[in-house]
């Protein structure tokens, strides 16, 4: 079986593919259902966020293009177009790649927290979704493992970098005086609560969070000096608004053009700096064609992103040696598996046949055969069975002329074996 790490990211799709190809939290069970039931499936656990979707599956040797083949037809996407963008890594290559993803080295932004969580999430659906088995749980904790390692040995974690904080640090820029901009913020994860701490610790001096459920919105606006509002009341907020900064799971845009070009028409035409850190998109792209908008996305916060990544490369490069270490425990532990495995199987075949021979022993003794002529028929019969098929490889192998397998039977069979004659 191999272990494969097939997906897309920002390195390698744009966005308008990265919103297509990502899985909506709804259908996420589904869509795990239908990957673990392939048949070349064995394992199967599924990472999807704004900048990366990627499947992990334990698989056999020619899954690959199954998959793949699979993620198109579930997205509706032609499977020509999606390989032109998909990358993919097995075995150690998979592993290292994951432990890398877990701690930010394959991120927009060098070493964000943020990816950890969702990979966390990941696991965590895969588990009730039945996807995980030995392979892939075992991947995962090293994983975890190596992760909270970095976070503690490194200095990958420190300052303030994220999309949340590109985003902030790009509106620094556009305006000179924070305390007097007023921010309306839609959504109300992880990445939004992110984006509304560094606003308040920049001194914004209004904040208002939208969200679908207003008390969701008030638990993160509350604490920060903040009001919430519903959706429905986003085009009265938006009129007071300098700053929007959107981040839902909204699988429709949430600001149109035309909604925000009657916005700008209370405002008199004072601008708007908004980021639309969404996959997909919540605001239509079309709005950044208005004179007085100022729109970006998270491809637009490379620029900022790049600055913050060269703070933390030095960090980086130790991580990559932890990370290395990790790989070598992971595949270590692999082996002891497999080997585990094999061990298991070959003492139940062989219990197997002592069970038989023992059946057959017993029948005779009951039926009043000599017990002497029993014992030596069992022992005789038991050896027979036992060592007939090792036999039969070693004539093979010597047959074929395979050496390497002469010299590690040679180990396994005869100085791993007491003698007990001597």
């Amino acid at each position: 079986m191999t272990l494969l790490a097939l997906g897309i990211n920002h390195r390698t799709a744009t966005v308008e593919v990265r919103e297509q190809v990502a899985f909506d939290p709804a259908v996420l069970d589904v869509a795990l259902g239908e990957l673990r039931r392939l048949p070349e499936v064995r394992e199967a656990a599924v990472l999807s966020t704004c900048n990366r979707t990627e499947l992990y599956c334990v698989t056999e040797p020619e899954g690959e293009m199954a998959i793949l083949d699979w993620l198109g037809r579930f997205h509706g996407l032609p499977v020509d177009d999606l390989s032109k963008c998909a990358y993919h890594y097995l075995d150690n290559d998979a592993a290292r790649h994951l432990m890398r993803v877990a701690v930010g080295l394959d991120s927009m932004v060098l070493g964000e927290p943020q990816i950890l969580g969702q990979l966390k999430d990941a696991y965590q659906a895969s588990r009730v979704g039945r996807g995980l088995g030995k392979e892939l749980e075992c991947l995962f904790q090293h994983t975890f493992a190596v992760a909270k390692q970095v976070r503690t040995e490194t200095g990958i974690g420190r300052n303030p970098v994220s999309v949340a904080y590109a985003a902030v640090s790009l509106a620094s820029r556009i305006f000179d005086d924070f305390g007097r901009a007023r921010a309306l913020l839609i959504g109300a994860g992880e990445t939004i609560e992110l984006v509304a701490r560094h606003l308040v610790e920049a001194g914004v001096s209004q904040l208002t969070v939208a969200n679908r459920t207003r008390e969701r919105g008030e638990l993160l606006a509350a604490p920060l000096g903040g009001r919430a509002i519903t959706l429905d009341a986003i085009p009265d907020a938006l009129v007071e608004a300098d700053i929007v900064i959107s981040s839902t799971a909204a699988p429709l845009p949430i600001l149109g053009k035309g909604m925000v070009e009657r916005a700008l028409k209370k405002r008199r035409h004072r601008p708007i700096f908004m980021v639309d850190i969404a996959v997909p998109r919540d605001i239509e792209p079309e709005v950044g064609q208005l004179a007085d908008i100022f729109l970006y996305t998270v491809d637009d916060l490379q620029e900022v992103i790049a600055e913050n990544r060269r703070h933390r490369q030095v960090a980086a490069d130790q991580a990559e040696s932890l990370i290395e270490h990790g790989v070598g425990a992971w595949l270590h532990e692999r082996r002891i598996r497999s080997g585990g495995e094999l061990i298991h199987d070959y003492r139940s075949r062989g219990e197997g046949l002592r069970d038989h021979s023992l059946e057959q022993a017993l029948a005779r003794l009951g039926s009043g055969e000599d017990p002497e002529a029993v014992v030596r028929r069992l022992a005789h019969q038991l050896t027979n069975r036992l060592l007939h098929g090792p036999t039969v490889a070693l004539r093979e192998a010597a047959s074929a002329e395979r050496h390497d397998l002469l010299e590690a039977a040679s180990v396994l069979l005869l100085e791993a074996t007491p003698d007990k004659t001597r």
